[in-house]
């Protein structure tokens, strides 16, 4: 029998999840967009003579314009969020490459952990603790797809160098503060077994041990994501890991990731479970560039929470503090999913 996770930092989170339904934060760059930013605000003075254009490389405000994400954090945290994702969704040096800034990528995660970890701090109380959660994303590049449709062989990256760029981006997660290891929006498992592998050997090199939650990506109607792998079959890629949570974020709204969810909780029985939808599916002709409102994206994880397949709920893609304020509203009634003890092999002693 496998012995149990001796967390160093977010230690409340396991007993927190087995209590209540945990709420994560929801979309930056819909926040970002609010604020219309313009080149200036990505530059702001220390870029001013860089080579590339930098509008659009929204990692880069934690530096640039903090102002602006230490301001979304503390709306997601009035509205109710549990836990905040650190602005770092691009920030790995392959992700940064694509602006010449691979040098600072370290730099990026330490000063978004400690915005995170400073908004939180200021809302968390001993009856309702606040949780960073460092933010490692997909990167632009795929270890098992081809980027060449005539060379289905060729790769742009390889395991050893997204597992360098994402122990770095860790080790500046680490620094900054944050309580949680968050492996989102995976497309394709070799890269998160990279990013997994990196968080692995950080831990054992340094004697923290944080709670890491790994959340997939399902691409379309198949039930599959994007390297092919079912929810199942992702699951079993992962579980070697022993996260706190495993869930899906998005591509998809909740009603189309419905029955997803609900075959990640059978099946994953001995973790809690997470999920944090689009808004629905994109629409340029409304405001956020998503359709659903708050109350239709909160009664749809309701539903999810009534059925019982959900310990975090939240949003992706379109949702906003809005969204996150409806959702902790409308779960806050129901009881968490029910995590299984782990399952074990060997001889029981008589008693």
């Amino acid at each position: 029998m496998s012995k149990p996770i001796v967390y160093t930092r977010g230690q409340a989170l396991p007993g927190i999840l087995a209590r209540r339904i945990a709420i994560i934060d929801g979309a930056m760059g819909t926040m970002i967009q609010r604020y219309k930013l313009g080149e200036a605000d990505f530059r702001a003075g220390r870029f001013a003579d860089h080579a590339k254009d930098l509008k659009g490389n929204n990692d880069l405000l934690v530096l640039t314009r903090p102002d602006v994400i230490r301001e979304i954090h503390e709306q997601y945290l009035a509205a109710g969020a549990d836990l905040i994702e650190t602005n770092t969704f691009g920030a790995t040096s392959v992700a940064q490459e694509d602006y010449d800034l691979a040098a600072v990528a370290r730099e990026l995660n330490v000063a978004a952990a400690r915005l995170a970890r400073e908004a939180c701090d200021a809302h968390a109380t001993p009856e309702r603790p606040r949780f960073v959660a460092g933010a490692l994303g997909p990167t632009p590049r795929t270890a098992s797809i081809s980027p060449d449709v005539n060379d289905p062989g060729a790769r742009n990256v390889d395991f050893d160098t997204l597992r360098a760029a994402y122990r770095e981006q860790a080790e500046g997660l680490l620094e900054g503060g944050c309580d949680v290891f968050l492996v989102e929006t995976i497309f394709d498992t070799l890269n998160a077994k990279a990013a997994i592998f990196a968080l692995d050997e950080l831990m054992e090199d340094t004697g923290e041990r944080l709670p890491v939650i790994i959340s997939g990506t399902v691409t379309d109607a198949s039930g599959r994501i994007l390297s092919g792998q079912t929810v199942p079959a992702f699951w079993n890629s992962v579980r070697h890991a022993r996260p706190l949570a495993i869930g899906l974020n998005c591509a998809l709204g909740a009603a189309v990731m419905r029955p997803y969810i609900e075959e990640l909780s059978k099946v994953a029985s001995d973790t809690f479970i997470s999920c944090y939808p689009n808004a629905g599916l994109p629409n340029p002709m409304s405001d956020t560039g998503f359709d659903e409102t708050p109350e239709v994206t909160a009664g749809m994880l309701a539903e999810f929470a009534q059925a019982g397949f959900v310990n975090i709920v939240g949003g992706c893609c379109g949702t906003t503090p809005d969204h996150i304020a409806a959702i902790a509203r409308k779960v806050a009634d129901y009881r968490p999913r029910h995590k299984a003890d782990p399952l074990f092999s060997g001889l029981v002693a008589a008693a």
